[in-house]
């Protein structure tokens, strides 16, 4: 029996930044994980697949790199491998093979519903992380039988699909990342193409993400923001390297672009009209953010080398673009949903949920006492998603706890495990 154990579900970045701010703190606690250490990055990746964000940037509670190349990017392996090892430099109590049920209030305590049994404490941080269940929409269901669909968590790479054409549904980083892969590897690619944002990879001689650091960019609030909503804007794409990827580049290598999905009927797909408009969102997001970066180090007077000058690409293609498609008059044999993830906290059984099944809460803490969440997208910052970004919030939940604590001494549950 221990008394005031914090449970914390979930070691990946979050769940174990929690742990070792809390560890720091003297404050008992175990972690639960339904698989291994980092088990999405180890197992929901695939096989090229490197961060977005430079090795230098990757930074947690008592941790930075140290390794030969700053510059270059993790794989998805190497980050499981990192965790791993940050997990057992910081002792983290991690148990693992443990997949929680359901937490739910009862009395004063909280308890933890999990496949190895009950258990009780008085805090609970929920530390899933933002990735939780791929997000595939209905309209999947009305593919044909002979159609193979996957989403990005169960690709890995080109030699995978079956032998045919592949259609990517969505333009987002994976979307678009995975249609290059597949496009390089001599398979005939159509992209489905959503809402997306275009960022240089590199600009004036650093790193884009090296701007976005030295600015500010990352570690901007929601208390910032003019409009709340502007924390559901689409994710910006970029691929691990010096090249940029674009939608202008995939189609220079044989990608077949077309509009958002809208329907499917029988062995025919529709597609809308605006692909026009998504590539001068995206396009527009690039002179934004240069200018940004202009306007930035005149301000800051650094002596910088300047880029050539941005110039708008043309695209008839987009125009171009058409908007149905037979599968098989195509010879399309697979489809790959790049469509994202979304969040399930049905097994939480409180009311902090708004009706759309999003946690509501102010910097991670909720109205339910001892009910915590971390590593949200914008929890409170625009990187507390990132590695380089949940620590940040993890101190500011550890530090809270403990003041919680010290306060009401006495609302300390025991942790027991049902016999």
């Amino acid at each position: 029996m221990t008394e005031g154990t914090t449970i914390v579900i979930g070691a990946g970045q979050a769940g174990l930044a929690m742990s070792r701010c809390l560890t720091a703190r003297g404050m008992h606690h175990v972690v639960l994980e339904r698989g291994r250490i980092g088990q999405r990055w180890r197992h929901e990746r695939w096989d090229s697949f490197t961060l977005l964000s430079p090795n230098w940037q990757t930074r947690l509670p008592g941790r930075r790199y140290t390794g030969a190349d700053p510059d270059g990017f993790m794989t998805g392996t190497e980050v499981a491998d990192m965790l791993e090892g940050y997990a057992a430099e910081s002792a983290a109590p991690v148990c693992e093979g443990v997949t929680v049920r359901s937490v739910a209030r009862i009395g004063r305590t909280w308890r933890i519903r999990t496949d190895a049994g009950d258990l009780y404490a008085p805090s609970v941080v929920v530390a899933t992380g933002d990735l939780d269940r791929p997000a595939i929409p209905a309209l999947a269901d009305s593919l044909p039988v002979g159609i193979t669909q996957l989403h990005t968590s169960g690709y890995r790479n080109p030699e995978q699909p079956a032998p045919g054409a592949v259609l990517v549904v969505g333009a987002g980083p994976s979307g678009q990342q995975i249609a290059d892969e597949l496009a390089r590897a001599g398979r005939t690619v159509h992209l489905a193409v959503g809402r997306h944002k275009g960022l240089p990879r590199r600009y004036r001689g650093q790193d884009t993400y090296w701007w976005m650091d030295r600015m500010g960019t990352l570690s901007r609030t929601v208390d910032s923001l003019p409009d709340p909503t502007a924390t559901r804007t689409p994710n910006a794409v970029l691929t691990g390297g010096t090249r940029d990827l674009d939608l202008h580049r995939l189609v220079a290598d044989g990608v077949e672009p077309h509009g958002r999905l809208e329907s499917v009927h029988g062995g025919t797909l529709t597609f809308d009209d605006g692909l026009p408009a998504m590539l001068a969102e995206a396009d527009d997001n690039v002179e934004r953010f240069r200018t940004k970066v202009d306007r930035w180090i005149a301000a800051q007077g650094l002596d910088v080398p300047e880029d050539a000058p941005w110039v708008r690409r043309s695209a008839p293609w987009a125009q171009a673009a058409s908007s149905t498609l037979d599968l098989r008059a195509a010879g399309i044999t697979t489809v790959i949903w790049a469509t994202g993830f979304r969040r399930d906290f049905s097994w939480i059984h409180a009311p902090v949920l708004d009706a759309a099944g999003e946690p509501v809460h102010r910097r991670g803490i909720t109205d339910a006492p001892g009910l915590y969440f971390l590593g949200l997208k914008w929890q409170y910052r625009r990187s507390s998603s990132f590695l380089d970004g949940v620590g940040t919030d993890a101190e500011y939940l550890a530090r809270h706890l403990v003041q919680e604590r010290t306060q009401d001494p006495d609302g300390l549950s025991e942790l027991a495990v049902a016999a």
